[in-house]
């Protein structure tokens, strides 16, 4: 695949990244979306449902994964960097949602700061970010 091309699929897969953060009041279930906006500081935990919010932060976090692997597969072209991404991502996922149910089922304000960025880690494309500049200086080491 030339170059160009393979630059052109990342670029697509970044403005899905985009169109997945874009329309995500659409796309998914989060009471938490408008709550840690400003309703932390006021109102109590909003009322959700656990299974259906396990569900939509799990599918969205599949998406940003598969839109990330296909990037960093874009860009490097190297299925051992992409089957260590898998590795890496499979781990995130399994340590960020057990703490994620339990904010979700246990919530403490004292706790909404941490249970904040547990759930950026899962809805945000942050493995992509920390993952780029760490393969391509590895590459440049190689």
């Amino acid at each position: 695949m030339p170059k160009l091309t393979r630059y052109i699929l990342a670029v697509l897969l970044l403005f899905v990244l985009v169109a997945i953060r874009a329309f995500e009041d659409y796309l998914f279930y989060d009471p938490y979306l408008t709550f840690f906006e400003n309703d932390y500081l006021y109102v109590d935990n909003p009322r959700r449902e656990v299974a259906k919010l396990v569900l939509y932060t799990s599918f969205r976090y599949v998406l940003n994964t598969l839109a990330s692997l296909g990037i960093l597969y874009l860009i490097f072209k190297d299925k051992i960097m992409i089957k260590f991404s898998v590795l890496l991502y499979t781990i995130a996922y399994v340590l960020l949602l057990i703490p994620f149910i339990y904010f979700v089922i246990n919530p403490r304000q004292e706790d909404y700061y941490l249970f904040f960025n547990v759930r950026r880690f899962l809805i945000q494309p942050i493995g992509l970010i920390l993952l780029l500049p760490a393969f391509y200086y590895y590459k440049l080491n190689r």
